[in-house]
């Protein structure tokens, strides 16, 4: 769920290469920050509580040539400078950063203990740095101990080492994604690509169960549990650095939303064939599942609705994070969809090996190319939504969900008349998001703000979506919200609508519009102050935002206006949009 960001080469300001590999990986979201550069004097470390881009100088960064660097998310321990990265062993030789989590940590801590190790945090990860001293005891060989310490560990990680007496950097993942960058003067190990973009866009993967070591000068990959080594392909990926920027806008979210004008019409641009071969496994599958977690699963969610409107055909959904207890319904003709932005979800990833240990085929729907999920899965397809910084997904859902509609429309052998919808629908997208559109958002934003709740309604494909509303403005503005099924109201949630109370409705011209429009009635007769997001205006509306037509594509462009609304309150509210509180781009533990 963090960053990481490590180099050794010959370059001799490495602090500084990895600061500000840092700084590029600050869209996954973190708390506190740390730096370890080796020096004539041993390991120079800094690290403190909140954001690395408000670190104006970088004086104590000392002439180096090995360094790592790393961005954390709290999971065992507070959010505080001791518990940030990078841990020490006792003789503050070893040093270690880590993405995930030592599930068996404690009992290791209390091993460590008993042989006179002290601890100063209260983090899984310091157990690290001492069991690898502990190793080093018994074999000095600073790579062979790294090996032998994770071995003993349980759980998802990547991990990242270095040693004051030692000209390596070593790693290992088993779960988390680690990347190397492979440039002229040195070696790169990272989280992601866009740590190392500026330096290099030559990668090559490390793998599940897999170790790395390099001097700067030469590398060796090997098996994690035999020592055996792997060989490993270089790979070119694509970079662009305009799309990786903010432009004229003042936050990424804004911008990734507005980019949704192009991203839809090419998450359509997909081969025709492929498509199609996939349409068919879906039809001939014995059981499909979708699974994805947060904004993903919403996706999803609508997609259950594509199938069965468009194509007639049954398939299931669940959160990857409950799967595990699906696995009884498996079998090898089964076919798991996995949904994911990232590529890396953790949750995703189980849900992936549950199907395959099962023998079930695995199709994957992602927007990062060469992730884990993507390179792990037998069929993927790649939504080209571009780089998407802000940790809250906007261009992501909607390119997901256009893939999705556009399967489901092959699977009746009427492709071309999927395509045709979505770029229709990009086509209207690009209408309707222009300057008075989301000045007029804006102003509604400005009218709710002080709202401390906030209720969102749906009905058919636009259920999943009055929940990833609530998604939103949750994590960027922080006004509690919630999204029902409008046919739910009156079983319990209707109880907490007051006078004044903000309730967004979303309809389309569809078999269900008038029930979600006499639901927004029950609202507005409790004193609700109803929102529409809908193609045409009815009366119950205190406000009405309009939404182009788009029949089977209403659920894309209905979540587009409470993208924009989750924005202008976040603003309004004075919070960062691009980074909320506690939240992650990348969810890599489970």
């Amino acid at each position: 769920m963090c960053g990481i960001i490590g180099y050794v080469g010959r370059r001799t300001n490495a602090g500084v290469l990895v600061v500000e590999g840092l700084k590029r990986l600050e869209y996954r979201g973190y708390d506190s920050w740390g730096v370890a550069c080796k020096t004539t004097d041993g390991i120079a470390i800094r690290k403190d509580i909140g954001k690395i881009s408000a670190v104006d100088s970088l004086d104590f960064l000392k002439q180096s040539s090995l360094a790592m660097a790393h961005t954390r998310w709290a999971t065992h321990g507070g959010v505080t400078q001791e518990n940030a990265h990078p841990h020490v062993s006792c003789d503050g030789k070893i040093v270690v950063v880590l993405n995930g989590i030592i599930e068996n940590y404690e009992a290791l801590r209390e091993e460590l203990k008993t042989k006179g190790h002290t601890f100063v945090s209260t983090t899984d990860t310091e157990v690290i740095p001492h069991l690898i001293e502990e190793e080093m005891k018994t074999e000095s060989d600073f790579a062979a101990a790294v090996r032998r310490a994770c071995l003993r560990f349980e759980g998802r990680y990547g991990i990242v080492a270095m040693h004051a007496d030692s000209p390596l950097l070593v790693a290992a993942r088993t779960g988390s994604p680690l990347i190397v960058g492979v440039a002229d003067d040195g070696y790169f190990i990272a989280s992601d690509t866009p740590a190392f973009q500026d330096s290099t866009t030559t990668v090559q993967y490390l793998d599940d169960g897999e170790m790395v070591v390099t001097d700067g000068g030469s590398i060796l990959f090997s098996d994690l549990q035999t020592g055996q080594e792997r060989l490993k392909r270089e790979i070119q990926i694509t970079v662009s650095t305009v799309e990786s920027q903010k432009g004229e806008y003042e936050h990424y979210m804004l911008k990734e939303i507005m980019e949704q004008k192009e991203s839809i019409a090419r998450a359509v641009n997909q081969d025709v064939d492929q498509i199609e071969t996939l349409a068919r496994a879906i039809l001939e599958a014995q059981g499909t599942f979708l699974v994805g977690c947060g904004t993903a699963a919403k996706a999803c969610m609508a997609a259950e609705y594509f199938f069965s409107v468009i194509a007639g055909h049954h398939v299931n959904f669940a959160p990857a994070s409950e799967f595990k207890l699906y696995h009884r319904f498996l079998k090898p003709q089964s076919l798991l969809i996995a949904v994911s932005q990232s590529g890396e979800t953790a949750d995703t990833l189980e849900a992936m090996k549950i199907a395959k240990g099962k023998g079930a085929k695995v199709l994957a729907i992602v927007n990062a190319a060469g992730s884990t999920i993507a390179r792990e899965a037998d069929f993927t397809l790649h939504i080209n939504a571009g780089p998407e910084r802000a940790v809250a997904s906007t261009k992501a859902l909607t390119g997901q969900m256009a893939v999705l509609l556009l399967i489901a429309y092959a699977m009746i052998g009427k492709l071309p008349k999927g395509r045709t919808r979505l770029l229709e629908t990009a086509a209207a997208i690009n209408d309707m998001l222009n300057p008075r559109y989301t000045e007029f958002i804006e102003g509604i934003a400005e009218h709710i703000q002080e709202s401390s709740d906030l209720y969102i309604i749906g009905k058919g494909w636009n259920y999943p979506m009055a929940l990833e509303s609530a998604i939103k403005i949750q994590e960027v503005s922080y006004v509690h919200a919630e999204g029902f099924a409008g046919g739910e109201l009156k079983h319990g949630p209707i109880a907490l609508i007051e006078k004044g109370t903000p309730c967004i409705a979303l309809v389309g011209n569809d078999e269900v519009r008038t029930d979600i429009i006499s639901n927004a009635i029950e609202l507005k007769a409790r004193g609700g102050f109803i929102i529409g997001i809908s193609p045409v205006r009815h009366e119950v509306f205190d406000e009405w935002i309009k939404v182009p037509d788009v029949d089977t594509a209403q659920a894309i462009v209905n979540i587009i206006p409470v993208q924009v609304l989750a924005y202008f309150l976040a603003v309004k509210r004075g919070k960062d949009p691009d980074m909320p509180r506690n939240l992650a781009k990348s969810v890599t533990v489970k």
